[in-house]
């Protein structure tokens, strides 16, 4: 957890991540809607349901424009190359990954389709929307070095994740394909028994009892439940 006390813009790193990002988007357009499905594995035949391409694909403009507002307004901690290159390799799970596995789903667009929908926007604004509200609030300079608890962190502290995990859950629910669970389960598991206990021991160091009195009193992941 050092890169959280190393402060730095990393321009180069963001503006690669960037890039990295636009092309696979482009890769993940071209498997939707211009064959790029048929020619990676040589089928032919069912096209999939076209509404459902669409949705998918405005699924990853709109974690695209999280992501800028992440790298240019949010993030003020240092970049190492290593991580230039795997945030990207993590999201084409997403852009591509899910474009693929829901590509051939040719069941109609439903009541399940629209509640996929208004839980990736949910989540969206759970993970987008509480670290605004947390960058906000550290500009003041009178919270500088406090703990932030209140906004959607009153509700859980780890709020922004369990929002993350949200709009993935929507995603493998638009596919409408078994295999897809498998990464929301992955990335349940991934914050639950690594991200967020490194995440915990970090702020544990840096605000002390102010860090012990909120744990105790807030749910870690899962607002209400866990």
């Amino acid at each position: 957890m050092d890169l959280y006390t190393k402060k730095d813009k990393s321009i180069l790193q963001k503006v690669i991540i960037i890039l990295l990002e636009i092309a696979i988007i482009g890769i993940s357009y071209w498997i939707l809607f211009l064959g790029g499905y048929h020619k990676l594995f040589h089928s032919i035949g069912v096209d999939g349901n076209e509404t459902r391409h669409l949705i998918l694909f405005i699924f990853n403009l709109i974690v695209f424009i999280r992501v800028c507002i992440t790298m240019f307004y949010l993030l003020k901690r240092r970049i190492p190359w290593e991580e230039a290159f795997s945030i990207p390799l993590a999201f084409a799970i997403y852009y591509i990954g899910f474009a693929l596995l829901g590509y051939k789903t040719n069941s109609p667009t439903n009541f399940v389709t629209a509640f996929a929908i208004i839980l990736f926007l949910v989540g969206s604004y759970l993970n987008t929307g509480s670290e605004l509200m947390r960058d906000h609030w550290k500009e003041k300079q009178e919270h500088a070095g406090k703990l932030y608890t209140s906004g959607l962190f009153k509700y859980a502290m780890h709020i922004n994740y369990f929002g993350d995990f949200l709009w993935i859950c929507a995603y493998a629910l638009i596919t409408r394909n078994v295999y897809a669970i498998s990464i929301p389960i992955f990335i349940f598991c991934f914050f639950v028994f690594y991200n967020i206990p490194k995440l915990d021991s970090y702020l544990a160091n840096k605000y002390g009892q102010s860090f012990e009195i909120y744990r105790k009193k807030t749910r870690k992941f899962i607002p209400f439940i866990y």
